[in-house]
């Protein structure tokens, strides 16, 4: 799990490059009309209250298609704005600011919905010991930018993929013969992980504090079981594990769980019923290409 104002992924070339392929394809047809040595200025604007996010993605468009494309920021990564907030201006080939604009956009607007998303999570949670996590329930081909953007709107990262942390589930435990077998062989197969299971109920909360599990998940549990558990949960010796709620979390109900004494709530819905933010780009291209 990592905090907010994250270092961006290593994946954003890759990850750009695809989508301009998706996009671009054989080639700009439309941007053909345009003289080539044309040059042009364009701003962005955002038409509604967001947090913006997501500049790395936005400047390699256009570090792909024109390295000589200048941009300058308005606002900062992670920053709230209010509508009609002018984001960035850009100069460059013409040609390349019309053929980036829309994966540019498609970048700036998805990730800039998540940490909106995401912020509006974390201020709920305001001057509380609980802390709101992300999960995998990401779009296809964006978990590294969603979970990128879900920390620069405040919350904290949960595991990443399947690689790099163990968390037990029903299927899982099928599998592996129970919650005591399922926690003996992950401290077997992945030491120095940390291991979660999820558990139903206040049973199978027994059991998997007994088996020594490092974070439990309580998964739609009630807010009486939830503070049931946080009571047998602080009686667990040497140490208490890590508790996090899970299961239909809204920004209504976020502050009553938080209140049991639970750790962290996962929020599936700050990655995967993002809103796309507004935003335009609006484009003026230079008298002397506009003579030509």
């Amino acid at each position: 799990m990592q905090t907010n104002r994250p270092t961006p992924p290593t994946d954003i070339d890759l990850c750009v490059r695809r989508a301009l392929e998706e996009d671009v394809g054989a080639g700009d047809v439309t941007a053909a009309l345009i003289p080539p040595q044309a040059t042009a200025t364009a701003t962005v604007l955002c038409r509604e209250k967001a947090v913006v996010c997501g500049a790395p993605w936005f400047e390699r468009v256009f570090g792909l298609l024109d390295p000589m494309t200048q941009i300058h920021w308005h606002v900062e990564e992670g920053q709230a704005v209010e509508p009609d907030t002018v984001i960035c201006t850009l100069r460059g080939n013409a040609r390349a600011l019309l053929t980036g604009e829309r994966t540019a956009l498609n970048f700036l607007q998805t990730c800039s919905g998540t940490a909106t998303a995401a912020r509006r999570f974390a201020d709920a949670l305001a001057r509380t010991d609980c802390q709101v996590l992300d999960t995998r329930k990401t779009l296809p081909g964006l978990r590294t930018a969603q979970k990128y953007a879900a920390a620069c709107g405040g919350v904290i990262n949960h595991r990443v993929g399947l690689f790099d942390g163990i968390l037990i589930k029903e299927n899982h435990l099928m599998a592996a013969g129970g919650i005591r077998q399922a926690v003996e062989t992950a401290r077997l197969s992945s030491p120095g992980l940390p291991v979660e299971i999820e558990v139903e109920d206040l049973g199978e909360c027994a059991q998997a504090l007994d088996a020594g599990a490092d974070i439990l998940m309580l998964d739609n549990f009630s807010l009486d079981d939830m503070r049931a558990a946080v009571r047998s949960n602080r009686e667990r010796q040497p140490r208490p594990a890590l508790l996090e709620a899970s299961g239909n979390v809204s920004l209504k109900t976020l502050r009553d769980i938080a209140e049991t004494g639970v750790d962290f709530i996962s929020v599936g819905a700050i990655t995967k019923h993002v809103t796309a933010i507004d935003l335009s780009m609006r484009f003026q291209l230079d008298q002397e290409a506009g003579k030509a």
